[in-house]
């Protein structure tokens, strides 16, 4: 196990080398970065004011754009004065480090610039989570055991039904439905909580963040419902089809002690081996359109806003950070195959 977890670890290092090679390598031939935006807003703010005024004369010289030395200067600024290999290698040495670098246009790191940002994303991807999982897995085992039922054919229905639509749509139909649109003035419109939040006692303000979180978790859960319920209902039924089964059926024991003491552990396999992956990424998990819809400002709208502006260090910094998060997640998910399954030994793959 330990030549396995440490196998995992080095190859760790080249995975997380090429993805930032790669994006650090499309970066550099995307147009529009920031030194091409800030003279492009220099300009339009230089024919704006009819270049009237001695400073912008300075600066910016009408239809011939900027001056050589500003121009140097701006590159300097970004860092662009060094060549492209000088600054990758800067940049991972840095990472390791993680000193991921400050934002281009926020004038502040970028861990910081994250962190003020999850708090929205661990609200929407938390909940999200939590509700996915208690409500899915014990749908799942009743649809396995009343497979072909009424009840089965319904509620698959149902969950089709909603898989289908878009989170996107959802919340925008539930906030027209119950965000004050043409029917119900029930739940807020924007935000985690409201504006006299402080003000309000410990009991008034989980009821006011649970009041303002409703709508986007629904929008969330929705689309992650079927997945789940599906595959809970398909692990269960494949067991329950086996020998086994049948052999503990033939020996008297009841149903319950059936599907709860043989069925269940290896039932659960697929899921609960998923679970650290899903865990650590209700963490991070960001909804651009979700959190543009109800004004979250979280790091899916951080993440899309970066990439518009070409603010490269918020763009590779976090993308360093989730791919590592990845990585270890998805590591933590093959050992929990052994702690679930014993029978699962990595260095019989190994020899």
């Amino acid at each position: 196990m330990a030549a396995y977890i440490l196998k995992r670890l080095l190859l760790m290092i080249p995975t997380l080398f090429g993805v930032m090679l790669l994006t650090f390598v499309v970066t550099q031939f995307v147009p529009g970065g920031p030194v091409e935006q800030l003279i492009h807003k220099m300009q339009t703010q230089g024919q704006s004011r009819g270049e009237a005024s001695g400073g912008s004369q300075r600066l910016y010289r009408g239809n011939a754009g900027l001056d050589k030395e500003k121009l140097a200067e701006l590159n300097k600024l970004y860092g662009f004065d060094k060549p492209a290999t000088e600054r990758f290698f800067t940049m991972i040495s840095n990472y390791v480090r993680f000193d991921l670098g400050d934002s281009y246009y926020h004038q502040q790191s970028v861990v910081q610039l994250m962190a003020s940002k999850l708090p929205v994303s661990i609200s929407l991807g938390l909940w999200t989570f939590i509700l996915v999982y208690l409500s899915c897995i014990p749908l799942g085992i009743i649809k396995a055991v009343k497979d072909g039922t009424p009840f089965d054919i319904f509620s698959s229905t149902v969950i089709l039904i909603g898989y289908a639509i878009p989170g996107f749509v959802l919340g925008i139909f539930l906030l027209v439905l119950f965000g004050g649109g043409s029917f119900w003035d029930l739940f807020p419109l924007r935000g985690l909580t409201s504006d006299n939040w402080e003000t309000l006692s410990w009991f008034g303000k989980i009821t006011d963040y649970l009041w303002h979180i409703t709508l986007p978790v629904i929008s969330l859960v929705v689309g992650s419902f079927a997945v789940m319920t599906i595959l809970t209902k398909n692990s269960f039924l494949e067991e329950i089809r086996k020998q086994y089964v049948l052999t503990a059926r033939a020996k008297g024991l009841t149903e319950n002690t059936v599907l709860y003491k043989h069925v269940f552990r290896n039932a659960m396999i697929p899921l609960v081996t998923g679970f650290p992956s899903a865990f650590i990424g209700a963490f991070f998990a960001g909804s651009i359109l979700i959190e543009t819809i109800f004004s979250l400002d979280g790091l899916g709208l951080l993440a899309y806003e970066s990439i518009l502006k070409r603010d490269y260090p918020v763009v590779l910094g976090s993308l360093y950070l989730f791919t590592l998060l990845g990585l270890v997640a998805k590591l933590i998910t093959d050992l929990s195959y052994v702690l679930v399954d014993p029978r699962i030994q990595f260095e019989s793959q190994n020899n």
